[in-house]
C-alpha cells in the first residue's frame, strides 16, 4: 500500500488541505537538554553558566536547558554532576455550533471501533465500560477553535487544558501559552481526540472508544504539527503533577501521537516520573516503515502502537464503506494487515501492539472558518488513541492499574498477527502489503479481551 505519512483522503464534502512548513534545523547555538545527577546548586549553576544561559528548569527532574555552542557538548557531558545531555530533539505529530449530545456512547459505529470490539456494527457497544471517571491527556496540537462543534463541552477538562511552546530548538525557553490550546490551526489533536471520545458528524453521533472519558488537551506541538522534546517533557510532567495533585483519585492516561528519531534524556526522565506517579502512557510507533520506530514510543516502558488495517476497506460494492460493512466476528488475524508506513521494531526498540491506523475518519478542519470537515487519516497517530481509549476502559475497571500491568495485559491478550501479506482493495485499486515479525508487536489489540484479563479482577 502506498506510504501516506500525513495522508489525507478527502471526502466529497470536504475542502482541500494545505500543509504548513516544518521548523528549520537548529543553528550552531542550540538548546541542550541536561539531566543532572543531583538538584541544581549554586556551584553547579555557575559551572553550567560557563557554557551558556540556562533558559529552562524542571526542578523535580533535576533537568535544565542551556542555550550553548553545540561544539561544547562533550565538555558539558564531562562535568561530574551531568548524567546526560543532548540537543533538544524535534518532535512531529504522526498522522495526519456546540454539540447537543452529552456523549456518543449510543452513536454510530465505524469499522475501526468494530475491529477493536468496542462496538458491533449495529450502533451498539459490546463492552460495559465507557471511560467514566478516567482522564486522558492528549499531548498534541490542541483543539481547533470550533471544537464544541465536534465534542460535548463536558467531556473536555477546560480547567486543566494547557499549552506549552518554545523549546531549545527555537528560543531555548519553554513557555506557557494561555488559551492557545483551543486555537489550533493544524487539527491533528482534534482528530486524535475524536477516536477516544467519538464526535458529531453533521448532527449524527459517532461512537468513541471511551466516550465518557474526560479529555485534557495539552498542546505541545505548534501550528505546523512540530515541536521539541523539552516541550514534550514539560507537558508530561504537567500531567504527572495533575495526577499527583488534583487528580490523585482518578486514573490518568497520556496519549502521544508524535515522535522523533532519538530519545531525549529529559523526556525519558519525565516519562519515568509520570509512570512513578501512576500515569498510564501510550504513544504511536511512528510512520517510518523499515527505518524504525520513533521516540518516545520506542522507549520500553511506553505502550507503543503500530498501525493495522482491515482487508474490507473500500470494497467497491459499498458507497460509504465506513457505514456499510461490519467487521466479521470474532476478530480474525486473516482479516487484517500492517500498513507499509507503520514503523518496524529495530534492535533496542520496543513495539507492543497494533491497532487501526488506516483510513480512520474524524473531524479535521483546514482553516479557521465555521465549515465542519472530516477526513480519513492514515498513521500510527490514528492507531495510538484506539489503545489509549482501551487503556482508559481498563483503568475504569481497575482504578489502581499500573503502566506495566496495562502493557502486560494488552500484550498477552492481543490476537497474534504473524508475518505475511494481504491483497486489499484501496482507493488506488488492488494492492499487496507485506510485513515481517518486526512490525506487529504482540498483535492486534481488542477491548473485550483486554477487559477480560484476570489482572483487572484482582
Amino acid at each position: 500500500m502506498k506510504k501516506f505519512l500525513f495522508t489525507l483522503t478527502i471526502l466529497s464534502i470536504l475542502l482541500s488541505l494545505g500543509m504548513g512548513s516544518v521548523i528549520a534545523a537548529p543553528t550552531k547555538n542550540v538548546g541542550i537538554n541536561v539531566l543532572l545527577t543531583e538538584p541544581l546548586s549554586d556551584a553547579s549553576r555557575a559551572e553550567l553558566a560557563k557554557f551558556g544561559p540556562i533558559t529552562s528548569e524542571i526542578t523535580d527532574l533535576n533537568a535544565v536547558t542551556i542555550r550553548m555552542d553545540l561544539a561544547q557538548l562533550e565538555a558539558l557531558k564531562a562535568l561530574p554532576f551531568v548524567a546526560a545531555a543532548n540537543p533538544d530533539a524535534e518532535r512531529k505529530g504522526i498522522p495526519i455550533t456546540e454539540v447537543a449530545a452529552t456523549d456518543f456512547s449510543a452513536g454510530y459505529s465505524t469499522w475501526d471501533l468494530d475491529a477493536i470490539n468496542v462496538t458491533d456494527f449495529a450502533a451498539t457497544r459490546t463492552v460495559t465500560y465507557d471511560g467514566t471517571g478516567v482522564y486522558v491527556a492528549v499531548l498534541d496540537t490542541g483543539l481547533v477553535d470550533t471544537w464544541r462543534s465536534f465534542f460535548p463541552e463536558g467531556r473536555i477538562a477546560i480547567e486543566y487544558a494547557k499549552s506549552f511552546g518554545g523549546g531549545g530548538g527555537e528560543t531555548g525557553e519553554v513557555s506557557d501559552q494561555p488559551n492557545k490550546w483551543e486555537h489550533d490551526q493544524n487539527s491533528h489533536g482534534t482528530h486524535v481526540t475524536s477516536t477516544i471520545l467519538g464526535y458529531d458528524f453533521r448532527g449524527a453521533k459517532i461512537n468513541g472508544v471511551a466516550p465518557l472519558a474526560t479529555i485534557i488537551p495539552v498542546k505541545v506541538l505548534n501550528q505546523n504539527g512540530s515541536g521539541w522534546s523539552s516541550v514534550i517533557a514539560a507537558g508530561i510532567k504537567y500531567v504527572a503533577d495533575l495526577k499527583a495533585g488534583p487528580l490523585a483519585g482518578s486514573p490518568v492516561v497520556i496519549n502521544m501521537s508524535l515522535g522523533g528519531s532519538a530519545l531525549d534524556a529529559v523526556e525519558k526522565a519525565a516519562i519515568d516520573y509520570a509512570i512513578e506517579k501512576g500515569v498510564l502512557i501510550v504513544a504511536s510507533a511512528g510512520n517510518e516503515g523499515e527505518a524504525g520506530m520513533g521516540y518516545p514510543g520506542a522507549y520500553a516502558p511506553v505502550i507503543s502502537v503500530a498501525a493495522s488495517g482491515w482487508v474490507g476497506e473500500w470494497l467497491p460494492s459499498v458507497g460509504s464503506w465506513w457505514q456499510g460493512y461490519g467487521v466479521k466476528e470474532p476478530t480474525a488475524a486473516k482479516d487484517y494487515y500492517i500498513t507499509d508506513f507503520s514503523s518496524r521494531e529495530l534492535p533496542g526498540q520496543d513495539l507492543d501492539v497494533a491497532a487501526p491506523g488506516s483510513w480512520v475518519l474524524g473531524p479535521y478542519k483546514v482553516n479557521s472558518g465555521n465549515l465542519s470537515s472530516y477526513y480519513y487519516l492514515g498513521g500510527t497517530s490514528m492507531a495510538s488513541p484506539h489503545v489509549a481509549g482501551i487503556v482508559a476502559l481498563m483503568a475504569q475497571k481497575k482504578t489502581s492499574l499500573t503502566n506495566p500491568d496495562a502493557e502486560l495485559i494488552l500484550e498477552r491478550t492481543a490476537i497474534r498477527l504473524p508475518a505475511g501479506s494481504r491483497t486489499i482493495t484501496s482507493p488506488y485499486g488492488l494492492e499487496t502489503v507485506s510485513w515481517g515479525s518486526d512490525a506487529t508487536g504482540a498483535g492486534l489489540t481488542t477491548a473485550n479481551k483486554a477487559l477480560a484479563d484476570k489482572l483487572l479482577s484482582n
